[in-house]
């Protein structure tokens, strides 16, 4: 299987912040901005895998500042490294006051997904080629966010 480009899937996605997607204090809700993540993270790696995935784990989500009402909210997803039928997805979330010009980071987190046949059977996935500084550190990380997502799993 030949190998892609992380450039290959990246995806990007702009949401406006919508009154009913937002709590008392005008900014969006949690669950909204991780249902947005888990979205763009499965059509990243169905891109990447070019077949149905299914979630494994939200591995983590950091939600470092909010989104208000009229903020555009873009989300950007890439593969980070690839298993044998795994991927891992790191997605960033920006919130863009376009009135006022201004930008910032509201979210990351980093997710796993499986490429499934049609009957949901785990199916092998093409590796990756990280080609910028930061892909390539991305790259480089994995390693250790898979043994701590195998740590947490152990012990359960």
């Amino acid at each position: 299987m030949e190998s892609l480009p992380v450039s290959y899937s990246k995806m990007t996605q702009t949401r406006l912040v919508l009154p009913p997607d937002t709590n008392h204090l005008d900014t969006i809700f949690g669950g909204k901005v991780l249902a947005y993540i888990d979205e763009i993270a499965a059509l990243t790696a169905m891109k990447h895998s070019n077949c149905v995935v299914v979630t494994a784990s939200i591995d983590s989500v950091d939600f470092l500042s909010s989104a208000k009402v009229g903020d555009a909210l873009t989300l950007e997803a890439n593969i980070t490294r690839a298993g044998r039928t795994s991927m891992e997805v790191y997605v960033k979330v920006y919130a863009d006051d376009l009135l006022h010009g201004r930008k910032v980071m509201t979210t990351e987190s980093f997710l796993t997904m499986v490429a499934v046949d049609t009957e949901g059977n785990p199916k092998s996935v093409p590796s990756i080629i990280p080609e910028t500084k930061e892909e390539k550190r991305l790259y480089d990380t994995a390693p250790s966010r898979k043994a701590h997502r195998q740590n947490r799993s152990a012990l359960r």
